[in-house]
């Protein structure tokens, strides 16, 4: 791991990576690491937070569920003490509550894991650019949200992407983490027609991972979980 200093030395960019699921926080350091960036990685609200002592990242990268907390905690401190420097969320949760929690502290860029930019230290370029870098699923539930504000509660979600009875079915199976052989074995299907019908479920949501999927077709009350 590199453990550099957070301090700003030269043009270079210092990051602190907060992020429990080793694997991901090693291919992210990599990444950056490469790119010229200094890193400094935290596994734990605590880590990151001893970190924080020495001195100001410019770009904070953290995930929300972390083992000692939440991630939302984190950018709320790092906005209140450090007002210049930028903040992405990197996470799994891209529920409605999580979403707007993290925005509404200060928050900048939000991705869903699933949906990683090849290039994320371009990404964090873009951020430091005074960017918002957001997967396109929260960007259109933030767009509605908005939209909506102004107006009176509205009723019964609609399907307005036009999906099958079946293809909600198999949207269930996907939010519930099932395989595709798990999916086709509960709703009598063949294993081998189940990718076409999330192909078709991703065109009519307009999405292109399993998360965007879910979070799409939960925003249109199409499934619960």
């Amino acid at each position: 791991m590199n453990m550099s200093e957070q301090g700003e030395t030269g043009d270079a960019i210092t990051i602190l990576l907060v992020e429990d699921d080793a694997p991901t926080c090693w291919r992210l350091q990599d990444a950056l690491v490469k790119a010229g960036y200094k890193v400094r990685s935290a596994g734990t609200l605590g880590e990151a937070r001893s970190a924080l002592g020495e001195a100001a990242p410019r770009v904070l990268l953290t995930d929300l569920r972390l083992p000692d907390g939440h991630g939302v905690e984190l950018i709320r401190e790092v906005r209140q003490r450090f007002p210049d420097t930028e903040i992405m969320v990197i996470s799994a949760l891209g529920d409605e509550e999580s979403v707007i929690s993290a925005i509404t502290v200060g928050a900048t860029g939000y991705l869903l894991k699933d949906a990683f930019p090849t290039d994320i230290a371009t990404t964090v370029r873009d951020l430091v650019a005074g960017h918002s870098p957001i997967s396109a699923s929260i960007a259109r539930f933030i767009v509605r949200r908005t939209q909506n504000s102004a107006e009176p509660p509205p009723g019964p979600a609609l399907n307005t992407a036009r999906l099958t009875p079946r293809e909600i079915d198999i949207l269930w199976g996907i939010a519930k983490g099932f395989s595709y052989a798990e999916i086709a074995s509960h709703l009598g299907l063949s294993r081998q027609t189940v990718p076409g019908h999330i192909k078709n479920i991703y065109r009519k949501l307009e999405v292109h991972t399993r998360s965007e999927a879910v979070f799409e077709a939960v925003q249109q009350g199409l499934i619960k979980l």
